[in-house]
């Protein structure tokens, strides 16, 4: 059975990196693709890497007919998102990958994002979309709320140790380096080349970054208690790519050991020998996520690192692993290719 796919957003970097994996994928068909400011255009105007597949025009998401679509991804920038979906068929099942509907409580999200949730009703229906912990919920849910690609890297570092009670929980220390794509594609002075290139920066300190309030929910809702991670993430002159290091008191060996054991079956997080550690390099455009540990000389500490493509593994790739699963496909299709190196 081939499943018919519509892509709203398809003008952004995700919408892209959703088309390139979808091209391969056995069971999924784009069937319709929107981007309202760039409506009318065809996709190899916008995106020339994609010229060699046959896609439908862009059109304005108003204009879908949604009746024989399986499944919508939604790749608008927050708050927008929030409104589009409210406005979509019930029958449709969706992956959204805004933060529109990450946070369970309404009241979080305004705190972080600065405005009121548009659809606390659609809030309560949509489960978080991080695949390898909420696998039975995905499958069976009508709305998935995609994660932010810098949390999705750090809860794989973390998870099981918290679950594990393996580490403390109260000096967890997560600096991170991401690409500049993690920004989107909207035109902004920062990300210019001469701004950005030769040099890197750190940015949202002191615990502003948004991605704080899916650590703060996902890491609390683990350990039954509150916990706040000191978060630190680093924009580096790399169009894809996060790493993260993570640094943890607890018995480097029992962490490394936990990691491994939570992650033997997982057919895209693998866990490094002990002492070695992951590259950005080495899962660069794959649904791969690549996860390391070191001692360190303090005693019982430990060095956490993870690497992942923000937009693969990090977005889109997740995304059509959730809606794999969603759509009763194997949750690998589409998704097993070769990272690109160098």
């Amino acid at each position: 059975m081939t499943h018919r796919i519509a892509i709203i957003g398809a003008s952004g970097y995700t919408g892209a990196e959703l088309i390139r994996l979808i091209a391969t994928h056995p069971g999924f068909e784009v069937a319709a693709l929107a981007a309202n400011s760039k409506a009318g255009q065809a996709m190899a105007s916008v995106f020339p890497h994609l010229r060699h597949l046959d896609l439908p025009d862009l059109v304005t998401w108003e204009d879908i007919a949604f009746d024989d679509i399986d499944l919508c991804f939604c790749a608008l920038p927050h708050k927008t998102s929030q409104q589009v979906i409210a406005r979509l068929p019930q029958h449709l099942r969706i992956v959204d990958l805004s933060a529109d509907f990450r946070l369970e409580d309404p009241a979080a999200y305004a705190r972080w994002y600065g405005n009121d949730h548009a659809a606390p009703d659609l809030q309560d229906e949509a489960v978080y979309g991080l695949t390898e912990f909420y696998r039975a919920e995905i499958a069976a849910a009508r709305l998935v709320a995609g994660t932010g690609c810098n949390a999705a890297t750090g809860q794989f570092a973390l998870r099981p140790l918290i679950a594990g009670g393996v580490i403390g929980l109260d000096d967890i220390v997560l600096d991170l380096k991401c690409g500049v794509s993690g920004a989107g594609r909207a035109l902004k002075e920062n990300l210019l080349h001469a701004e950005l290139s030769e040099g890197t920066h750190a940015y949202a300190l002191g615990g502003t970054h948004r991605h704080l309030g899916e650590f703060d929910q996902e890491f609390s809702k683990l350990a039954g208690r509150d916990v706040r991670v000191q978060f630190t993430p680093h924009l580096m002159p790399m169009n894809r790519g996060i790493l993260a290091t993570v640094y943890v008191s607890g018995d480097p060996e029992a962490v490394h050991h936990t990691l491994s054991e939570a992650y033997a079956e997982e057919p895209f997080l693998t866990v490094l020998p002990m002492g070695e550690s992951p590259s950005t390099h080495h899962v660069r455009g794959s649904n791969f996520c690549h996860i390391g540990v070191s001692g360190d000389r303090v005693g019982n500490r430990a060095i956490v690192t993870a690497a992942l493509d923000n937009l693969t593994k990090g977005s889109s790739g997740q995304a059509v692993q959730n809606a794999n699963l969603m759509l009763g496909e194997d949750e690998t299709a589409g998704l097993m290719l070769a990272p690109c190196y160098p």
